[in-house]
């Protein structure tokens, strides 16, 4: 078996904590080998908990961490605004770069991104486990092999309570959405994988999102309308208002399926068709993930999710508030 590739987690929050450390920490193709944060003492529990095995595990600079040649890529796990500069930094230092959702918060940042992390010299692979969630992929699969016809609707929705708007994506200093960074992107995803291939791409947007509870500069809840070139139409609603089962509907001529519940992190949930219940092995999204970057490294092929596809979805989130003020 190949020797496991040496990742290094940027940022230590709750995505970090309670997904890479411990995806990093059960893989057969990766470990972890080095952390960044920005307290030196939460890196090093970091790097404890989660078997960190370089020489010298925690950094606070990132150009230190990156100077290390036994280091083979990164996993960027900070707030959104910080993407962008981290990515660049970590291809122009020649690791490759499994990056958290959304690719970047504004045009140049995307543009950057595109001109430095370049295929097959860099690797860039992006964040979005609902695609390794058994079920989905059952689902997915099934819609792509023609079980529901021809699909005309999806319909996704994801909501989070917030207490209060103290959530750092609610600022404008390191996050630029909020219901839309944290769960938008994720339903753009979600309805680009099950209708591209046989819709084409996004060709139209539009949009509601509001703020009138906490009057912050981003989104508390969104809505949005998407339509495909071939015709199909996809509609995502999310919030930081209010908790409500998360749905995934997929209809299409001959049939349909509904996933509930399925977007946690534990990738458990409910689903069913117009043939019954479905069921699925509870599988960690994170290994997944995780696994398909290093096997893309290997192998010089394109992750599940690229730097072009990630791109696109970050356009559309722009897309969809330039208008909201």
């Amino acid at each position: 078996m190949p020797r496991k590739l040496n990742l290094a987690v940027l940022g230590t929050g709750s995505i970090a904590s309670g997904g890479y450390g411990p995806a990093l920490a059960e893989s057969e193709h990766a470990q972890l080998w080095s952390v960044l944060s920005r307290d030196h003492s939460r890196g090093s529990e970091f790097a404890r908990t989660f078997g960190a095995q370089s020489q010298q595990p925690v950094h606070t600079s990132i150009d230190t961490l990156l100077q290390d040649p036994e280091l083979d890529a990164v996993i960027v796990a900070t707030p959104d605004k910080l993407h962008a500069d981290q990515a660049v930094c970590a291809a122009q230092a020649g690791k490759h770069i499994l990056l958290e959702k959304p690719l970047a918060t504004d045009a140049e940042g995307i543009t950057r991104i595109l001109k430095h992390c370049c295929p097959p010299k860099i690797t860039l692979g992006l964040c979005y486990r609902l695609r390794w969630h058994a079920g989905h992929r059952a689902v997915v699969e099934a819609a792509h092999q023609g079980v529901f016809g021809d699909i005309h609707h999806v319909r996704t929705f994801w909501g989070f309570k917030n207490a209060d708007a103290s959530n750092w994506r609610a600022s404008s200093e390191v996050g630029r959405w909020w219901s839309l960074g944290a769960m938008g992107t994720h339903l753009v995803d979600l309805s680009r994988w099950i209708l591209s291939p046989s819709q084409g791409e996004v060709h139209t947007v539009a949009s509601v999102v509001t703020n009138k509870v906490w009057k912050g500069p981003h989104d508390e809840t969104a809505i949005a309308a998407l339509r495909f070139a071939q015709g199909a139409t996809a509609e995502i609603c999310t919030t930081v208002l209010f908790d409500a089962p998360s749905r995934l509907e997929i209809y299409g001529s001959k049939g349909w399926a509904v996933c509930e519940e399925t977007f946690g992190r534990e990738a458990a949930g409910r689903i069913w068709t117009h043939e019954g219940p479905l069921s699925f092995p509870i599988v960690n999204p994170f290994i997944g993930l995780i696994d398909n970057f290093v096997q893309s490294i290997r192998a010089g092929t394109t992750p599940e999710v690229d730097v072009v596809e990630g791109a696109r979805n970050s356009e559309i989130l722009l897309e969809l508030v330039k208008n909201f003020c």
